[in-house]
């Protein structure tokens, strides 16, 4: 390999050029070729669609046959009513979701990592692991179920106090919390995986050693495990960063009702309302392009100030 010297004077070796990295591990690319041929398929080839959005749709003329209008559905789409109450209601979910569901992941697996007891451990593991296995929609159900205010078993224990039912589903106050909470009880076991494989990559010496030097174990966490974990956090902090404005479709229409309209509806049931119910593909697309370009914009914000901060970033 061919070698360069640096302005200390050290010499270091050449970097490959990425046909000789190529022609070296082509095996390992070759599993790489099933995953870029899907991606290209499903993620590339339908962004040819995505034009739908600059024109006035007709399914008999096509595509290509349909009248070219522009921007205008976007201008209207941002004229509309609607479009503070939908961005409002969407960033108001989408960063309460990040806020409280993005920490807890990290601090369960570090509680569970320095807890000694394995057949203990893998019992709360298995307990925190098995909501994330509940469908989506059979989770709106329980929901709905145990906050009935007249058979939900909620409503019973606050009746068994002598107080009156609520009807939680009808309050909106109440629907941002049911909505956050419940998808940090589904997800939060499931998120920390990641954050285990992290841990279990760092080196018992460091633990040893410092545990000869009389750190606590709040200590081991602070210096040894929070900053071995950090990349990763960081990481996927980015990433869901970038889909800050892309809250799931499912949960949020399975508990909205007219009585908590004003708080749930997201862009995401927006869209669905518009393109399926109301038949105007051009308008939703246009709106779905809106918001995939504001998430990329945040992607590319978040990403560049990680690398500015902790030098750890996507790209």
């Amino acid at each position: 390999m061919k070698t360069k010297v640096n302005k200390t004077g050290s010499v270091q070796p050449k970097k490959k050029s990425f046909l000789q990295t190529l022609k070296k591990d082509w095996s390992l690319w070759t599993f790489c070729i099933p995953g870029m041929i899907l991606t290209f398929i499903f993620s590339y080839i339908p962004m040819y669609g995505v034009q739908i959005a600059f024109r006035k749709f007709n399914a008999k003329a096509g595509i290509w046959g349909s009248k070219w209008v522009g921007l205008q559905y976007f201008e209207r789409f941002i004229n509309s009513p609607y479009f503070e109450r939908t961005i409002a209601n969407t960033l108001i979910l989408s960063l309460y979701s990040l806020i409280v569901g993005f920490p807890i992941p990290i601090i369960l697996a570090l509680m569970l990592n320095s807890f000694r007891h394995k057949r203990y451990r893998k019992v709360i593991q298995t307990v925190t692991y098995a909501p994330n296995f509940i469908s989506t929609i059979v989770m709106c159900g329980m929901l709905i179920l145990f906050m009935s205010p007249t058979v939900g078993i909620i409503n019973n224990v606050i009746k068994s106090f002598g107080f009156e039912p609520i009807n939680f589903m009808a309050k909106k106050e109440y629907w941002r919390h049911i909505y956050v909470w419940s998808g940090v009880w589904q997800g939060m076991g499931w998120s920390s995986v990641i954050y285990f494989a992290a841990l279990s990559g760092i080196s018992p010496e460091l633990h040893e050693a410092a545990k000869c030097d009389g750190a606590t174990k709040f200590q081991l966490i602070r210096y040894i495990d929070l900053p071995s974990i950090l990349p990763t956090a960081t990481t996927l902090l980015i990433m869901n960063c970038g889909s800050i404005l892309s809250i799931g479709f499912e949960k949020a229409y399975a508990l909205q009702n007219d009585l908590n309209l004003s708080v749930s509806e997201i862009i995401s049931t927006y869209v669905y309302k518009v393109g399926l119910i109301d038949n105007n593909m051009s308008y939703s697309s246009a709106i779905g392009l809106f918001n995939t370009i504001v998430n990329m914009v945040m992607l590319i914000v978040v990403n560049k100030a990680a690398d500015k901060l902790s030098g750890d970033a996507l790209f």
